[in-house]
C-alpha cells in the first residue's frame, strides 16, 4: 500500500471532480445554451421555419462563420434540422426540431428572469465593484 501526498490526493479529488463536472446533464445543457448566439437562434426559429439570409441578417452582429457554427452545433444536439433544396442560388432552412422545441419553455423563463432581476445584478455588480475598489 502505497501514500499519497497531499497534490496527489488533490490532483486525484480534482480529476474526479472535472469528470462528474463534464458528464453532468445540467452543464452540458447549460454550456450549449450559454453559447453567445444560440439564445438569439432559438428565439428566431421559434417563430417557425427561417432561411440562413433571413437568421444572418436578424442576428446582425454574428458573422457568417460563428452563425453557422452555431447552427451546425446546435443541429449536432438535435436541436435544430436543416433542409437543403436544390435550387440557384440553394435555399438552406433551418427550423426547430421537437427536441428543440421542448427547451423554448426554458428559454422563455431565463428571458423572463434576466429581463425581471436584470437591474439588481446590475446593482450588485456596482456595489461589489465599489467594495473591491
Amino acid at each position: 500500500m502505497t501514500t499519497q501526498s497531499a497534490a496527489q490526493r488533490h490532483a486525484e479529488v480534482r480529476t474526479s471532480h472535472r469528470a462528474r463536472f463534464a458528464a453532468c446533464p445540467t452543464n452540458r445543457l447549460l454550456d450549449r445554451i450559454g453559447d453567445k448566439w444560440v439564445g438569439l437562434v432559438l428565439k428566431e426559429l421559434a417563430e417557425g421555419r427561417c432561411r440562413y439570409g433571413e437568421l444572418a441578417r436578424t442576428i446582425a452582429g454574428a458573422s457568417q462563420k460563428m452563425l453557422t457554427q452555431t447552427l451546425r452545433n446546435l443541429e449536432r444536439d438535435g436541436l435544430v434540422s436543416r433542409t437543403v433544396t436544390p435550387a440557384v442560388p440553394v435555399r438552406v432552412d433551418y427550423t426547430l426540431t421537437p427536441l428543440g422545441r421542448s427547451l423554448l419553455p426554458v428559454i422563455r423563463a431565463v428571458t423572463e428572469w434576466a429581463e425581471q432581476h436584470i437591474e439588481e445584478v446590475d446593482a450588485a455588480h456596482e456595489a461589489y465593484d465599489t467594495r473591491e475598489s
